[in-house]
């Protein structure tokens, strides 16, 4: 169970590394603190990657805290 739980959570950290690197890169700290133009929305193959890094993220910290409880 253990070792099943973290082949799991090995292939949810690879494929969330993949994701965020998918991610468009545009934004940058500029819109986080005003410096942008203008609000954008996601659609498209954008909105997909940006849901599925959502919940890559989620699935990652639920294994690793199940990795955690387990022993």
């Amino acid at each position: 169970m253990k070792s099943a739980l973290l082949v799991f959570h090995i292939l949810i950290s690879v494929t969330l590394i993949a994701l965020i690197l998918l991610q468009n890169s545009k934004g940058g700290l500029g819109g986080a603190f005003g410096g942008a133009d203008a609000f954008r929305t996601r659609r498209g193959a954008e909105k997909v990657v940006f849901t599925a890094t959502i919940v890559a993220a989620v699935l990652f910290l639920a294994t690793s805290i199940a990795n955690l409880l387990i022993q």
